[in-house]
């Protein structure tokens, strides 16, 4: 496509003139049609609407990924998946990391190893963006790669006269739009395909926007104005530090890993107080997290969080949440020690969905771990095929 596109676009009834990857030219079972669309995505074209979601893996030693990161990204991408997000990779700041073992996405040795990764999945024909995350208050102290470093947040938390999240300062706030920027600046520089912010999940974009972490009294507190301030700066930062044509993608949630009831919108009007400044400021495509991408998300209406977002937006959307499972997304599930299977579904009814037009792209997870080659068998209608998702699939890389 012309790579004076500005930003990404879809149009499902047109024919781009390539895709990057090969899985778009074979015969598609009907069901499933229009998952297996291209997708024009800032410079290039996917070769379908199917995602990979970002998971952590705890398995980069020293914030560093190894061979065996870049064997797992690429096995997804041969299996067929049209975009990769990477798991979470912490920008460069002292509290960004909150768990052992996850990439970073700042120093020599951590960005020549995401280099490899890129250099790999589009030796392949594949496209990826690395997932920029802060995690907040979720850090406690301890954790490394400073264990002296306590979380940052919108508000301070004092655990047994201990203050294990500092409340961050304007100098902090500044820090952190500066360091998503930078990352965002370097993601174009080694060649991936796009930048994700994480603005989800209780991480640090999140807590501002949520009023329970957020009790500031300042201009990034209060109203829901004030409290998408930071995520704003956030975006224009890095906007700002890369080309118009290089895509910004923002995954939100309502939900918290504390509180799966939680909400940063009650109404359709908030969630578009929140979204419309976001979409100003440069996102190009947001991710919607929910435990089951199919609920309605606002009484009343039997509209989905993904189709809300992008009928107040006009931006197109991911949607993600238990595709292609019978099971939803439980936290702790990736520390859980204990023996599970969640078993495949089919998605015809999410390809439903993507054909009306509620959202443009599928978000698939946990499934991708147990089967890399999940796409190719939905492809094929060959569902019943699918490795389960269980226990040992969280324990591999490299499948």
């Amino acid at each position: 496509m012309d790579t004076a596109t500005p930003a990404p676009t879809a149009n499902p009834g047109a024919t781009p003139a390539a895709s990057d990857a090969g899985i778009g030219t074979h015969s598609v079972n009907a069901a499933v049609a229009p998952l297996f669309q291209p997708f024009a995505f800032g410079r290039h074209t996917l070769a379908n609407r199917l995602v990979m979601a970002p998971m952590t893996r705890n398995k980069s030693p020293g914030g560093v990924p190894t061979d065996d990161v870049v064997a797992y990204y690429r096995r997804r991408v041969q299996g067929g998946v049209g975009l990769l997000i990477t798991e979470g990779t912490t920008i460069n700041h002292s509290a960004a990391n909150g768990y052992p073992q996850v990439p970073a996405f700042h120093g020599e040795a951590a960005l020549a190893g995401w280099k490899r990764v890129v250099d790999a999945i589009h030796a392949e024909g594949g496209r990826i963006i690395p997932q920029l995350w802060h995690v907040g208050i979720a850090r406690r102290p301890g954790v490394e790669p400073d264990p002296s470093v306590p979380g940052y947040g919108p508000s301070a938390i004092v655990t047994d006269g201990v203050e294990v999240v500092r409340a961050m300062t304007q100098a902090d706030i500044d820090a952190v739009v500066a360091a998503f920027a930078q990352a965002a600046a370097d993601a174009e520089r080694l060649g991936f395909d796009g930048a994700e912010l994480h603005g989800a999940h209780g991480y640090i974009i999140d807590d501002f926007f949520w009023e329970q972490t957020n009790q500031r009294t300042d201009a990034y507190g209060g109203s829901l104005e004030n409290r998408t301030r930071f995520a704003v700066e956030i975006v224009r930062a890095v906007r700002a530090a890369v080309s118009p044509d290089f895509p910004i993608v923002f995954r939100f949630s309502q939900w918290k890993g504390i509180d799966y009831n939680a909400r940063i919108a009650q109404t359709p009007e908030e969630l578009g107080r929140i979204l419309t400044p976001l979409a100003e400021a440069g996102v190009d495509v947001f991710h919607v997290s929910t435990r089951r991408y199919w609920e309605p998300a606002f009484d009343g209406s039997p509209d989905t969080l993904a189709a809300w977002t992008k009928r107040l937006t006009g931006k197109p959307v991911i949607a993600v949440g238990s595709v292609g499972l019978d099971g939803a997304f439980k936290v702790g599930m990736f520390a859980n020690r204990d023996a599970f299977e969640v078993k495949p579904t089919d998605v015809d009814q999410a390809a439903q969905a993507l054909a009306r037009g509620d959202f443009d792209l599928l978000g698939v997870g946990r499934v991708l771990l147990s089967d890399p080659d999940w796409a190719i068998k939905v492809r094929d209608g060959r569902v019943g095929e699918v490795i389960p998702f269980d226990r040992a699939a969280l324990d591999r890389l490299v499948v």
